[in-house]
């Protein structure tokens, strides 16, 4: 006879159940309603906010105040690279943590505070820093403890939502990170020239969000018996699923690691692109830059919302994943052909579009081809490797390129539509999903 665990049931007390490795799984969990959709949302826009507001435009700078305008790009290149690098290994390994915690309080909830409270000390030590190495420390610290929360808000997503309506309820997340960097940008602009208050609202706005979601989530709750083991070999597993036993969830991270490497060429170069493609003034760049934000942001949202809703309705989701990195490929290509800024507008658009749609569809994918969903966090933190890593491949590579093509940024952003088409591509094999 098969053990049995606890976990939540729908009206919030602990009920008797299968063990952990039969829990409610997609299709027989209940439905979530729009109270749920909402705070989640709010919360998961937050943990956006506190972690995108700093590299928007806080870090940059902290980091010109200390070593002068000359030094700062090196400076910031190094501490950001950095920083990814430790989320990197941050957020598999606390979504591993959070998959074993057998808490009162469940398996998430504590995660997402000591989360909070960690990555605020961090942005902490950035914004007073007397040094970059200092700054570097911080946003380590901010990197590691807020891609913990990062990784068990996501790790909510397989916990609660039925199979149903995960197209919808990842649609709206979709909309979270451009809503965030606009609401980011102007919560900073606020309290400038206040350096340490332009560091820590966002941490306070979001972190209200965050605190409510935590106290009202009907959260997952795991008995010691039925905990995970822990070895070497467990934890080195924490960073690594075998290819060839997961072939679905391994295409899936292909598919995201090459489209968000993809993304990242584009907006780590785009104010150089400006000036050097299209020959834009220096001090026109930062508003063709908000322009060209604001245009594809739109459209992000509004194909995020869409396309999650359809994808539900259909029971389809590869199509639409398909679909939407060619969308985003073809985008790419029109900005590298770009004669003009109106050119380069319509890139962007179009990219929103494919952006939009590829994000809300693919997290309900990735949650439909989990390997085990007791050890969800930890799956879902391998996978969000492939958001992370692209950001510190993306300015190396894209250094030897335009070195190798005499700084010919139409030439790196074809490169760029090219790995949106792999991406594409990349999907095709997997089978569980339609």
């Amino acid at each position: 006879m098969p053990r049995q665990s606890t976990f939540s049931s729908g009206d919030g007390t602990i009920a008797t159940g299968p063990p952990a490795s039969t829990a409610p799984d997609g299709p027989d969990l209940p439905r979530v309603g729009w109270a749920f959709v909402t705070l989640y949302t709010l919360a998961f826009m937050s943990t956006c906010l506190v972690l995108i507001a700093p590299l928007l435009v806080t870090l940059a700078l902290k980091v010109n105040v200390l070593v002068g305008a000359r030094g700062a790009p090196g400076a910031l290149a190094l501490v950001a690279a950095v920083g990814a690098l430790v989320a990197m290994v941050g957020n598999p390994f606390f979504g591993r943590l959070s998959d074993r915690t057998s808490s009162r309080f469940g398996m998430r909830r504590p995660w997402m505070i000591i989360g909070l409270i960690g990555g605020t000390l961090g942005v902490l030590i950035v914004a007073v820093a007397p040094s970059v190495l200092i700054v570097l420390v911080g946003w380590c610290i901010a990197q590691l403890f807020f891609n913990a929360l990062l990784a068990v808000q996501v790790a909510v997503l397989p916990d609660q939502v039925p199979t149903p309506q995960r197209g919808l309820v990842s649609g709206v997340l979709g909309v979270c990170v451009p809503v965030a960097s606009v609401t980011g940008t102007f919560v900073v602009q606020l309290f400038a020239p206040n350096q340490l208050l332009m560091f820590l609202a966002p941490c306070a706005i979001g972190g209200f969000f965050i605190l409510l979601f935590a106290a009202t989530l009907k959260d997952r709750r795991l008995t010691p018996a039925d905990r995970p083991p822990w070895s070497l070999k467990e934890f080195l597993t924490t960073f690594y699923l075998d290819p060839r036993r997961h072939r679905d969830f391994a295409w899936a991270f292909a598919s995201r690691f090459l489209f968000v490497l993809a993304y990242a060429f584009l907006v780590t170069y785009q104010a150089y692109y400006l000036l050097s493609r299209l020959g834009s003034a220096e001090g026109d760049v930062a508003r063709q830059v908000f322009l060209g934000t604001l245009v594809q942001s739109t459209l992000v949202v509004a194909a995020s919302l869409v396309g999650g809703r359809i994808s539900d309705r259909s029971g389809r989701r590869k199509v639409f994943v398909l679909a939407a990195a060619i969308v985003y490929g073809a985008a790419l290509f029109l900005i590298a052909l770009a004669a003009d800024f109106n050119g380069f507008l319509v890139g962007m658009a179009l990219g929103g579009l494919g952006y939009g749609v590829y994000v809300a569809v693919d997290l309900a994918l990735v949650a439909d081809v989990l390997p085990d969903r007791r050890t969800a966090a930890k799956n879902l933190g391998v996978f969000n490797i492939a958001g992370a890593l692209p950001f510190s491949i993306a300015p190396a590579a894209a250094a030897v390129i335009l070195a190798l093509t005499g700084g010919n940024y139409s030439a790196l952003y074809a490169l760029a539509g090219v790995c949106a088409l792999l991406s594409a591509g990349a999907i095709l094999p997997v089978r569980r999903v339609r």
